[in-house]
């Protein structure tokens, strides 16, 4: 029997700390695939359906392996139950010792040097904002770590933060006083002597864009990186790679260069002038886009004068901030490092102006008081190889979601992973008796004007049925809002909404419930966890197909046609394939949970490629009457 067998046996030692535990075989199966990945440096694809309890099986063989092991998340949620849930329990279960350590982005850590400057600023707060101030000051007096996430009267989500946190633009590096007692410094050290490194993607993506200067890469001394959620890493890493001129950038330059005038400055009125324009001129041009919140290709703004005139207005008002912080620059180390941020943001806006060579798409992007310009590449394959190369690690990338109709070909081709092996385990929960999925008869084309109020009357005798207990997933906030209103007084369930409260609290309320409703977009399709009877219905209005009208789709959907490829067939479809799956992994969590999952979309039985996407979804019992949703529900009743 090898270890591992042994380990994940029906006596071994998960067992012994597991209640209830339940050997499984694909399981094993992947835990053994992984272990020979690392021992022959081979790179694997390994998709795991839901339950198969894949965070134990790369974390068994990765320990025992005695390697040092990157482990990189989907998200920093999941990061935390990695680190602080499962490999505790692992270590109770094996006996070979192994150090481990979690590291988050630089925001994430407390800056004792910006902490302090805030609470010392001319510039003032609000009151709510300097009593925040004050607890982060109390707090930072006994924190360990400076994870903010520590910190639970003041959540990690508020904005006042950015006070009492370093960006990469405004952190000063080895130049700060406080370097040796840097809370990021401490944790990166830690995190190069450790034998498991839990990170997440953005953390890994920022790494290899090597754009970290000052605290040294990370990789490097990696001999196994497993990626976690790895459909998730292409569009992080295509993020990384490009380059963004936001409002937030520039208003928190001229924020700081304002902080730090008045501490070191006060004898250059100008550049209390320049800071002051930047920051009108920031304002000036979120205007010029407009009222509406939209995602834009570069040729709208080319088209609209207001919007060009405002732009070369900004990257004036940059070049004048940028000559009054390289006079005040000699003054200390914090204007110097402002002077730095101008000018980087200065060459970046440049870039962006600069008409492009065809290897990047050039968009922008409104929000209710802010902006971004983007620059986004069209494709990292060939980027992502080269960096693969660089750092001779084994790469394993998992995920419950990767393959199309049982295919890897989206996910290889998306990040040129032409030398790795792949392998897929089904999911162990038994769908055919757990599961069933409804399709209506009758349902008009999503592109109807009825189509969402026809949608709820199809799902109002569901949700009866099922007497709430529903997630109810929409591909756009305008469907789900359509909808909320609709069904606001048909039901005697509650009525959750996304966006009235946060996700968090929303799940909070959903599962003390019992009997809820749920109405969520994209966020709930993915990385959200509720087992139980409290979950036992999932309805998805339409096929997830990304809008052909966002511009970095749109450009790389037009390259791809020029090279005479099928774009839909060969991107589009593919991709929408992989959220659809993502949105119906919600409905099982547990070898005893039950469920119906309804899909409204009629294109799955009228349009040819609707067949990948029936290929896709798990093998459950398929029916077309409301009547059989009824019984399965009534059947739970009598068991």
């Amino acid at each position: 029997m090898t270890t591992l067998t042994a380990f994940f046996s029906p006596n071994g030692a998960l067992s012994k700390i597991i209640k209830g535990y339940q050997p499984r075989t694909a399981q094993l199966e992947m835990a053994e695939a992984i272990n020979s990945a690392i021992e022959t440096q081979q790179h694997l694809i390994a998709e795991a359906g839901t339950g198969t309890g894949k965070t134990f099986a790369y974390l068994v063989p990765a320990i025992l392996s005695g390697k040092k092991v990157i482990i990189s998340t989907g998200t920093k949620n999941l990061q935390d139950q990695l680190f602080n849930k499962d490999l505790p329990l692992i270590r109770k279960a094996i006996k070979q010792p192994f150090v481990a350590t979690l590291l988050k982005g630089r925001a994430n850590y407390l800056c004792t040097y910006r902490l302090e400057n805030s609470l010392t600023s001319h510039i003032g707060f609000s009151k709510e904002d300097a009593k925040s101030l004050a607890k982060i000051n109390t707090w930072s007096k006994r924190t360990e770590t400076g994870d903010i996430a520590e910190m639970g009267s003041v959540a990690d989500t508020d904005p006042v933060w950015y006070q009492a946190t370093s960006t990469l633009d405004n952190c000063l590096g080895q130049d700060c006083d406080d370097y040796g007692d840097c809370f990021l410094v401490k944790a990166r050290k830690k995190a190069r002597e450790a034998d498991i490194l839990v990170v997440n993607h953005h953390v890994l993506c920022a790494d290899w864009s090597l754009r970290d200067g000052g605290f040294g890469e990370l990789l490097p001394n990696a001999d196994v990186v497993i990626i976690d959620e790895a459909h998730q890493l292409a569009e992080t890493a295509s993020n990384f790679l490009g380059i963004t001129v936001g409002a937030k950038q520039l208003s928190d330059l001229a924020e700081d260069a304002l902080m730090e005038y008045f501490k070191d400055a006060s004898d250059i009125p100008a550049l209390r002038t320049a800071a002051e324009a930047l920051e009108h001129q920031v304002k000036n041009l979120r205007l010029a886009f407009g009222v509406e919140q939209k995602r834009g290709d570069w040729q709208e703004i080319t088209n609209t004068p207001d919007t060009v005139k405002s732009l070369n207005g900004l990257q004036t008002q940059l070049h004048q901030l940028g000559e009054q912080l390289t006079r005040a620059s000699v003054k200390s180390k914090a204007l110097e490092a402002c002077s730095k941020r101008c000018d980087e943001l200065s060459q970046h806006l440049k870039l962006l102006l600069d008409a492009p060579d065809g290897k990047w798409i050039r968009w922008f992007e409104t929000h209710k008081k802010t902006f971004s310009l983007n620059r986004t590449p069209l494709n990292i394959a060939n980027e992502f190889q080269g960096f693969m190369q660089q750092h001779p690690a084994t790469w394993i990338f998992t995920s419950a979601t990767l393959s199309v109709a049982n295919r890897f070909d989206h996910f290889v081709h998306n990040l040129g992973l032409t030398s790795a092996t792949s392998e897929r385990w089904e999911s162990p929960f038994d769908y055919a008796t757990q599961a069933l999925f409804y399709h209506p008869k009758d349902l008009p084309q999503p592109n109807d004007f009825d189509f969402i109020p026809r949608v709820v009357e199809f799902a109002i005798p569901v949700l009866q049925a099922s007497r709430g207990r529903a997630f109810f997933l929409f591909t756009s906030h305008r469907a789900l809002k359509q909808a909320a209103e609709l069904l606001e007084d048909q039901l005697d369930y509650p009525l959750l909404v996304q966006g009235t409260v946060s996700k968090n609290r929303l799940l909070e309320q959903f599962q003390k419930a019992g009997n809820a409703v749920l109405l969520g977009t994209a966020s709930f399709w993915e990385g959200v966890d509720v087992r139980g009877e409290a979950l036992s219905c999932v309805i998805i209005d339409k096929l997830p197909f990304a809008s052909p009208g966002d511009p970095v789709l749109k450009a790389r959907l037009d390259a791809m046609t020029q090279q005479g490829k099928n774009a839909f067939m060969d991107y589009q479809v593919p991709a929408a394939v992989l959220s659809l799956r993502q949105g119906i992994g919600r409905l099982l969590r547990d070898v005893t949970d039950r469920g119906v999952l309804m899909i409204c979309d009629p294109r799955l039985l009228k349009k040819s490629y609707g067949q990948t996407f029936l290929d896709s979804i798990p093998p459950m019992r398929r029916t077309r009457d409301i009547a059989d949703v009824q019984a399965f529900f009534q059947s739970e009743t009598k068991q």
